[in-house]
């Protein structure tokens, strides 16, 4: 197991350098960082502030150049597949922005294309990462609600600027900040679905292990003409439902929603991290209702860069957002865009 491993960065934009660069900055057992982006002024930039200084303008140049364990692709959504294809063919640990992609076929060949050549995908869902997640992962897999038969998840967060194509608010004093073209594009898939439902998705196939089958959506434009919101009516393969909503319109006063009930044949499961809540309920009285923080459903935006990083050493340690539930949240979000185009129930 070594030590110390390298990492690459593809798109050291916004997210990059507010989140996964430090983190990696942080953690004793990453030694060279080597950073991608095209714009020189904007590479540089980023060289000098983090002390950064193998840079590269071409992805593939710096994968070819450096001796890399694992690779953080950040770049805008529409080139995700492509960056992560370059480095999954290589072999390497890849964490993936999400979303991992922007069709289900491109997701689908990156979790095939992981399994041949020995790679691995992490997704960096945060909420995947808490402890609160887990523990509901835990009651589902155990039984404590029986067979899953239907499913309501709802998530909103307070972006009406970002996805109303205008700049966003918290980010005026940082280094870079989250572009247009990436976020509030119809052309480049923008919208609340690519950009934040795919959380509540992530979640969502943390706790229930169910492959979807087909979508019927309606969505709700913003100013910038991406989805505001999105309503969408879920079958998974076993014949249960599922209900989902998002949101970008949130007063910035209050935080992220994600709340997900799940009901099952002997039960039902009530998770929320607005109001840390995790409680399983079952029909013949048997009930349990986890102690939490009040602090305990709050983004984690480390641990998914200190598990790639564990993953590239060779450590044993569960990966509780990969290929196959990002490969999922992928395929229903095509299905639910698709589905609001068309108007008709669409096929994952």
């Amino acid at each position: 197991m070594p030590e110390k491993v390298n990492i690459g960065i593809i798109g050291a934009g916004w997210w990059a350098t507010l989140s996964h660069i430090p983190a990696l900055i942080a953690n004793p057992h990453v030694d060279i960082i080597a950073i991608n982006r095209p714009d020189p002024e904007g590479l540089e930039t980023v060289s000098k502030t983090f002390d950064l200084p193998r840079t590269y303008r071409d992805a593939r140049e710096m994968l070819d150049a450096e001796q890399l364990h694992g690779v953080v692709v950040a770049s805008p959504h529409v080139l995700h597949a492509e960056h992560a294809k370059l480095a999954l063919e290589r072999g390497l640990k890849v964490l993936i922005e999400k979303p991992m992609a922007t069709s289900a076929a491109d997701a689908r060949a990156l979790v095939a294309l992981a399994a041949a050549r020995g790679g691995e995908i992490i997704m960096p869902y945060g909420w995947n990462y808490k402890a609160m997640t887990e523990t509901a992962h835990r009651l589902v897999q155990d039984g404590w609600i029986g067979e899953v038969r239907h499913v309501v998840a709802q998530m909103a967060s307070a972006l009406t600027d970002l996805f109303g194509g205008e700049p966003m608010v918290e980010t005026k004093d940082h280094l870079f900040r989250p572009p247009t073209s990436t976020w509030a594009d119809p052309k480049r898939s923008g919208g609340y679905g690519w950009g934040q439902l795919t959380h509540g998705l992530g979640v969502l196939f943390r706790l229930v292990d169910l492959e979807p089958k087909r979508v019927f959506a309606r969505t709700g434009l913003s100013p910038a003409g991406v989805d505001f919101y999105d309503a969408a009516v879920l079958e998974f393969a076993n014949g249960a439902t599922a209900v989902l909503s998002g949101s970008a319109t949130v007063p910035k006063s209050r935080g992220f929603q994600l709340d997900i009930r799940v009901f099952g044949t002997e039960g039902m499961l009530l998770f929320d991290i607005e109001r840390a809540r995790v409680e399983v309920v079952r029909h013949d009285g048997r009930a349990h209702v986890e102690t939490l923080e009040p602090d305990a459903g709050a983004y984690e935006q480390v641990e998914p860069i200190t598990r790639l990083v564990d993953l590239c050493r060779g450590k044993d340690v569960v990966n509780p957002a990969d290929g196959t539930i990002g490969l999922r949240a992928t395929a229903v979000l095509d299905a639910m865009y698709r589905s609001a185009g068309s108007g008709r129930m669409e096929e994952v």
